[in-house]
């Protein structure tokens, strides 16, 4: 029972720090499609590509 606890405590730090790396990521985001739009467009169609074959590897995991 120790063990449980302490990966749910590990995984409420992580929550955190992913927490506030959300807002930073927001932040970066947003200046981006200030300052240059076309270019964080492309940028963003990359990552969203790369999220997708995240997911689905993620997916496979999970069955």
């Amino acid at each position: 029972m120790k063990k449980k606890k302490n990966y749910l405590k590990i995984i409420n730090q992580i929550e955190k720090i992913r927490s506030k790396n959300n807002v930073n990521w927001m932040n970066i985001l947003k200046l981006a499609f200030k300052l240059d739009p076309t270019n964080a467009s492309k940028i963003m169609k990359k990552v969203n590509y790369d999220d997708k074959k995240i997911s689905k590897l993620l997916s496979e995991l999970s069955k």
